[in-house]
């Protein structure tokens, strides 16, 4: 009987598109700020291994670090996403749930909504009391 989870090996193109997709950046924007085409980002995302330098310029320009990128998970609802750009030192670490801020957003979509509708209201009434 085996105990032990099996690892699979880690495909670090599926972690850069992983990674590239939760940032929420496209693939012709990733290949622009590193000077290259779409398709070049389509076959690195489809190899196992990519080299260090590759993998540096990459999490450069996505805002992370190469590690994040090499460790990247998906399991659970809380994303880390370790930013080590800030130039003083200091390490950066934000965490956030993508549901929460949907509902966030939906939230502040509805209430835009509602003040529309209350100044359209509002305005037929003028309008009715001037005729």
């Amino acid at each position: 009987m085996e105990t032990a989870a099996r690892k699979r090996p880690i495909h670090l193109g599926d972690h850069v598109r992983r990674m590239r997709t939760a940032l929420g950046v496209k693939q012709s924007a990733l290949a622009n700020e590193l000077g290259t085409t779409q398709q070049n980002i389509s076959r690195i995302e489809q190899e196992e291994e990519v080299d260090d330098v590759t993998l540096e310029k990459i999490a450069g320009a996505l805002g992370v670090s190469a590690e994040a990128i090499k460790n990247f998970t998906e399991d659970g609802p809380v994303f880390h996403i370790q930013n080590m750009n800030d130039n003083s030192g200091n390490f950066n670490q934000y965490n956030f749930n993508p549901i929460e801020k949907i509902v966030e957003l939906y939230d502040a979509l509805l209430k835009s909504e509602r003040e529309k509708v209350e100044l359209l209201e509002r305005m037929l009434k003028d309008q009715g009391n001037r005729d």
